[in-house]
């Protein structure tokens, strides 16, 4: 569907999006058009929340990952059977991380 450069900038843009630098650059933004904007109405209060509350999300999710992949990575390493191919698997796409699965459940 999407050629391999866009997905993986995509992946890219998701974990720096998860980074507090975005925090950063969220709040002067949110100054910026509360400035030079229409200052607080409504529709400004509910779209800048929603932003916010994407980065906390995002980042909340980006945490339960990375902590899940140490976890994974530590159990695949104590296996003696496990592949060693699995290691990375982390730093693929979403689709090839799909395809990775089906081959492991033997589907």
């Amino acid at each position: 569907m999407f050629p391999e450069s866009v997905r993986a900038w995509l992946t890219n843009l998701g974990v720096l999006t998860a980074r507090p630098i975005a925090f950063a650059i969220f709040g002067l933004y949110a100054i910026a058009w509360i400035s030079f904007g229409t200052g607080l109405e409504w529709h400004s209060i509910a779209t800048l929340a929603t932003w916010g509350m994407t980065l906390v999300i995002q980042r909340a999710e980006h945490r339960d990952t990375q902590a899940i992949h140490a976890k994974l990575d530590e159990l695949l390493k104590a296996t003696r059977h496990a592949s060693d191919g699995l290691m990375d698997i982390d730093d693929k796409d979403a689709e090839e991380v799909e395809r990775e699965r089906k081959k492991v459940r033997g589907s």
